[in-house]
C-alpha cells in the first residue's frame, strides 16, 4: 500500500502511523487496499474465484473527545474512525461456488496506550472498541481485522444460481433412505393387519371364545 495525502498535508505510511497525533491534530487520510495485501482475507478467498485481488477503499478519521478523568477535571481523550467499502469473492456454503460478498464497514475505537490500559476501560458503549495506539500504528493491519470480522458466520448466495451436485446426490440420498424407510414402516402397518385378517379368517374370534365360555360356565352351574 502506497503513502496516501491526509487533511492537514503530508504523506501518510498506512503501515506507520503515529495515531495519537492523528488523532490530536483531527487529521483524516483516504486510500485502497487490495486483498493481496491481506494474506489473512486471502485465505478466505477460494482459488476459482473470478478476481482474488479485489480493492477495498478505505478513510480514517482522527478526533479528540471530552471525558471526565478520576480527579473530576476534563481532559481530550484520541478517537479514531474507520470506514471500509468493497468486496471479497467466498465460497457459498449451500453450493461451493463461489460467489461476491460487499463489505461495508464503520467503527470507532477509542485509542489507549497500553494493554493495561485497555483492559481497564470501562465498556459504556457497545458501538466503540477500545484499542491500543503507537507511534508506528498499521492501519492495514488493522482493516484486515475489521474485514475478517465482518466476514458472514455462513458464506451463502443470496439465491443460489445452482446447487452442487454433491450436495443434491447426498440431500436426494438421505432424502430417499428417509422416504424409503417411512414407506417401509408404513408398508409394514398395512401389511400386518392384512396378514392379521387372513389368520383370523381361520380362528375363532376370542371375544366370541370368551363369551361361550361364559355361557357354558353359567349353563353348567344352573345345571348343577
Amino acid at each position: 500500500m502506497s503513502q496516501h495525502p491526509g487533511k492537514t498535508g503530508g504523506l501518510i505510511d498506512p503501515h506507520a502511523i503515529d495515531v495519537f497525533e492523528f488523532a490530536r491534530s483531527g487529521r483524516q487520510a483516504a486510500g485502497a487496499v487490495r486483498v493481496s495485501q491481506l494474506p489473512r482475507m486471502l485465505a478466505e478467498v477460494p482459488a476459482e474465484a473470478p478476481d482474488r485481488d479485489t480493492l477495498f477503499t478505505w478513510q480514517a478519521e482522527g478526533s479528540t473527545q471530552p471525558e471526565l478523568q478520576d480527579d473530576g477535571t476534563e481532559a481530550a481523550q484520541p478517537y479514531l474512525r474507520l470506514a471500509l467499502h468493497g468486496a471479497a469473492w467466498l465460497e457459498c456454503q449451500r453450493c461451493l461456488a463461489p460467489y461476491e460478498q460487499a463489505f461495508d464497514v464503520e467503527a470507532t475505537y477509542r485509542l489507549v496506550a497500553t494493554e493495561a490500559e485497555a483492559e481497564a476501560f470501562p465498556l459504556d458503549e457497545d458501538e466503540i472498541d477500545v484499542i491500543v495506539g503507537s507511534r508506528q500504528f498499521d492501519l492495514v493491519e488493522l482493516i484486515e481485522e475489521e474485514l475478517l470480522l465482518s466476514l458472514p458466520l455462513v458464506p451463502k448466495h443470496e439465491h443460489c444460481p445452482q446447487v452442487h451436485e454433491s450436495l443434491v446426490s447426498g440431500a436426494a440420498g438421505e432424502h430417499a433412505s428417509e422416504l424409503g424407510d417411512e414407506e417401509e414402516q408404513s408398508g409394514g402397518e398395512q401389511r400386518a393387519p392384512g396378514a392379521g385378517e387372513q389368520a383370523d379368517a381361520g380362528k375363532p374370534n376370542p371375544f366370541a371364545a370368551l363369551e361361550t365360555l361364559k355361557r357354558g360356565g353359567g349353563e353348567s352351574g344352573k345345571k348343577h
